[in-house]
């Protein structure tokens, strides 16, 4: 006698193709819900009760991590996307102000929820047609923001860190393996772990104690340093958002004939802002770009540029691969993506960009930029004026340095700890003038006059008398 087979399961639905959008569409109102209720468990812009305690609660949720039969979407996307929100660090919570990290635009949220569900990968043109053409025209249009020459271009890549690290690969095959990078104290540290990573000699921090590079100081290391050198200079430092005086670093790099990369990742979207473009002047004069819109662009992560004025001066990226860009395949017409970027696989980041640019248009993302500089502004006028704290400096872009009064650095990283651990308030610290100060990078454009009142008065509350 033969026994039937069983029936075979149902694979579970797909998130593309025609029947994608009617499987996604439940599942979508199952996260949305999961979404509120994390967040109203979480009720501020911290889970309370610091690591361990989240930690528990998130073994708790997961289980069995691969059990031996699932539970199912909804049950899945219900629990894991609930503890995910009510264990998240909220940047939308306009206490949640510690480091650049943006809240994200819910139109650019959604439009990567459509680049994920199509899942184009930036490999070979038979892969993402239609995201490699619109990926090509918002490089060179926002690329054109930055410098008024012929051919300008930009590489998406996964922030800062990428982006400057392939403006030192790209100096050094210009330069050869002898270029010397000159860098301020004040940049970021992707800067000298590039040069070592590309077996460059190792980079040179110059001092910066006022927080900025001074062209004195970079007059006198550019004198003595011989051979090729690639300075980078910041527009938007992540201690304090302080720019550096680019016209008077360009001027040095063209007489000693080195090249200048400026890491504009904080600060460089203020370029679209009639207000506020002035303070990077002689940004232009870069030999290359660093951005990060998902810094002040409100775009989820992953969102960073390397803009060059030229497009031929990406051309050592070249690459050949005889499965994605053959010879004759190129030579027949199809785009060649490799050059694109040193890594192989890429999701579509440009298009929740070009979303985002469409929905607002130029005015909308200066009115944004607009609104958060004027909020830091605001939280520096606030806390200047009170009798119980010491304010740093006015700020340079959206962050605000400041300490109560009196304290020492012992009591005010214990005092930021506290916040962090009870999930009330998040900010970072920094260290300025010999002294530890706590730092409020302000990226929420939604945040009012009323939620800094609170801060300040949260703040208040904490501080010893």
């Amino acid at each position: 006698m033969t026994v039937p087979e069983p029936a075979p399961a149902m694979a579970p639905p797909l998130a593309g193709g025609p029947r994608g959008p009617d499987a996604l569409r439940p599942l979508l109102d199952t996260v949305l819900d999961a979404l509120r209720t994390g967040a109203e468990e979480r009720g501020g812009p911290l889970p309370a009760g610091g690591p361990a305690t989240t930690a528990a609660r998130v073994a708790a949720a997961l289980g069995d991590v691969l059990p031996t039969h699932g539970t199912g979407d909804h049950e899945a996307l219900r629990t894991l996307v609930h503890t995910l929100a009510a264990g998240a660090a909220d940047p939308a919570h306009p206490l949640c102000a510690a480091h650049l990290h943006c809240p994200p635009l819910a139109v650019a949220a959604a439009a990567d929820l459509a680049a994920s569900a199509l899942n184009p990968s930036l490999d070979s043109w038979d892969q993402a047609p239609a995201a490699s053409a619109l990926e090509a025209e918002l490089t060179r249009t926002l690329a054109a923001e930055f410098y008024d020459t012929p051919h300008p271009d930009a590489l998406l890549t996964t922030g800062g860190t990428e982006a400057n690290q392939l403006a030192v690969l790209l100096a050094r095959e210009r330069h050869g393996p002898r270029l010397t990078v000159l860098h301020g104290a004040n940049a970021h540290h992707s800067v000298p772990r590039a040069a070592w990573l590309l077996g460059l000699p190792p980079a040179r921090a110059l001092p910066t104690p006022t927080g900025t590079l001074d062209p004195r100081t970079l007059a006198e290391a550019l004198a003595a340093t011989p051979g090729p050198v690639l300075v980078t200079a910041t527009a938007g430092t992540t201690d304090a958002g302080l720019i550096d005086p680019l016209p008077a670093l360009a001027d040095l790099c063209e007489r000693h004939g080195a090249d200048l990369h400026i890491d504009a990742a904080y600060g460089g979207l203020l370029a679209l802002s009639p207000r506020h473009r002035h303070t990077l002047a002689g940004l232009h004069r870069a030999r290359s770009i660093t951005l990060d819109l998902h810094k002040l662009g409100w775009q989820p992560v992953a969102a960073g540029l390397l803009v060059v004025p030229d497009a031929a001066l990406l051309a050592p990226l070249a690459h050949q691969a005889d499965y994605l860009n053959a010879t004759d395949d190129t030579e027949a017409g199809l785009p060649d993506l490799l050059g694109r970027s040193l890594r192989t696989t890429r999701r579509p980041d440009a298009f929740k960009i070009a979303v985002t640019l469409r929905s607002l248009g130029r005015q909308g993302l200066a009115d944004l930029l607009d609104r958060t500089v004027a909020a830091a502004r605001h939280l520096a006028e606030l806390l200047e004026a009170h009798p119980r704290f010491e304010l740093h400096a006015h700020p340079t872009l959206t962050t605000v340095l400041f300490r109560p009064t009196p304290t020492d650095d012992d009591r005010l990283a214990a005092l930021r700890r506290t916040l962090l651990h009870t999930g009330t308030a998040v900010l970072g610290r920094a260290t300025a003038d010999g002294r530890l100060w706590l730092k409020a990078t302000l990226l929420n454009p939604h945040t009012t006059t009323a939620d800094l009142h609170t801060l300040v008065a949260l703040l208040e509350g904490r501080t010893p008398r």
